[in-house]
């Protein structure tokens, strides 16, 4: 199985330029003010303009792995943070006079499921464009391509997103993507900022990886060591059996060892389980650091039989962090989020902001093509090498194909710690930063085969 943490921690290359299109949020009561989603477009257009943009609606595609072997919430997050965006948008009047109308399709976390998804929305359903793709296998991506549907926001789990174009991730990419080898020839290359920012933060020196038997596991582990290295760290790697791992063999290593910080290259049961184990032996940790896959809500309950190790528990990531509703753009998303889908307050996540905020590029693509929207003026605003930041939640990103890296790049990050209720409230994500996009370092562009 290929696991979500395995491609989101590679950053890409790249210089990160100034942000664009910085435009303030807000929102509150039972209807988003236009505000919330730029200003309105000019009345209907009484006609259709592209596939899937008819006279009075738009209409979207959205592929998730709701029913994957990893389970059912692992990926489903993207999914309703971008539902939640259209329903307010929708709510808000639309997208200038039409509906925004979503479809969905559940791959079932399997390349054959993914392919009929793409066929289904692209052929029989006729979207206009995919959002928010948040699967485990993107078989799909070469005919999305080759249909030039704008798949915008997706997740980059595979390689699709550095390979082929019409695929906007949401991270942005200043790779080739022309439709032939991943990356430059093949190679791709990710910064060091998370290893630096607690080598300064917490004066780390030593970390343990620890990772599955299986390939894309032992990949993403190494490259997690190669970053570590790079910044100075010694360095314990422990691999344990995918099916029955002995973790206890591995807290008792690092309990000898005297890490400091644990890194991940395991799902969201394999790092309850690795908890427990040192929570058992008395390992004490200055951070155990986990990734945007793992930012969220359920580390209530995720980590409940552990609370040493919780009680270390970081993330970090690219996008702001979710309980940061001082922030007018996360605002938007929470008040959207607890009108919509008030189930989901225990299972928000970085990810479902991402979703929301996937959503939100999508749209103002669309709306920076006024009444006449097409896919080929969506594509140019994608394309334009315009930095995005989704309205303050995401750092800058871009696609503009550069030439292969080569020395340091300034590189950012956000950073949050899990803390447990205190006077009867419930506990959460606390940011650790001054600000995402000041929290930066020059940092080497390390080179590796996906």
């Amino acid at each position: 199985m290929r696991l979500t943490a395995y491609r989101r921690a590679a950053r890409r290359a790249g210089p990160v330029a100034a942000a664009a299109l910085l435009l303030a949020l807000a929102g509150c009561g039972s209807r988003l003010p236009e505000s919330a989603f730029g200003p309105p477009a000019a009345g209907g257009t009484g006609r259709a303009t592209d596939t899937g943009a008819g006279p009075g609606t738009v209409k979207v595609g959205i592929v998730t792995s709701l029913t994957s072997p990893v389970g059912s919430e692992t990926f489903a997050g993207p999914r309703f943070g971008a539902l939640a965006f259209f329903r307010a948008l929708n709510d808000a009047g639309g997208l200038g006079g039409r509906t925004v109308q979503v479809v969905t399709c559940d791959d079932g976390g399997s390349g054959i499921g993914n392919q009929d998804c793409v066929h289904r929305l692209v052929d029989r359903d006729r979207v206009f464009a995919l959002v928010a793709g948040s699967v485990l296998t993107y078989a799909g991506a070469p005919y999305v391509s080759a249909k030039g549907v704008p798949d915008v926001g997706g997740q980059p789990v595979g390689t699709a997103y550095d390979r082929w174009p019409h695929l906007y991730g949401i991270y942005g990419s200043s790779a080739p993507r022309d439709g032939r080898a991943v990356g430059w020839d093949g190679t791709l290359y990710q910064t060091t900022e998370v290893y630096r920012f607690f080598k300064e933060r917490l004066g780390a020196t030593s970390a343990a990886v620890v990772s599955y038997d299986q390939a894309d596991s032992a990949r993403y582990a190494r490259q997690i060591e190669q970053g570590l290295r790079a910044e100075g760290y010694r360095v314990l790697s422990r691999t344990v059996d995918l099916a029955l791992p002995g973790f206890q063999a591995v807290a008792a290593a690092m309990k000898a060892d005297g890490t400091d910080l644990l890194f991940d290259a395991m799902d969201t049961r394999g790092n309850a389980a690795l908890c427990q184990a040192l929570d058992a032996a008395g390992v004490r940790l200055r951070a155990k650091v986990t990734n945007v896959q793992n930012w969220s809500d359920t580390a209530r309950t995720d980590y409940r039989d552990s609370p040493g190790c919780r009680a270390a528990l970081w993330a970090t990531s690219s996008s702001r962090n979710y309980a940061d509703t001082g922030h007018p753009a996360v605002r938007a998303f929470r008040t959207a989020m607890a009108r919509y889908y008030p189930q989901r307050e225990d299972l928000l996540s970085a990810w479902e902001l991402e979703g929301w905020a996937a959503a939100g590029w999508l749209t103002d693509a669309m709306r920076s093509c006024g009444a006449d929207l097409t896919r080929r003026c969506v594509t140019a605003f994608l394309g334009s090498g315009t930095p995005y930041d989704a309205h303050g939640l995401l750092l800058p990103a871009a696609f503009a194909p550069q030439p292969r890296p080569s020395g340091p790049a300034r590189a950012c990050l956000d950073a949050a710690r899990w803390e447990d209720a205190a006077n009867g409230g419930r506990g959460g994500w606390v940011t650790q930063v001054p600000d995402m996009t000041t929290t930066c370092f020059d940092v080497p562009q390390l080179p590796y085969r996906p």
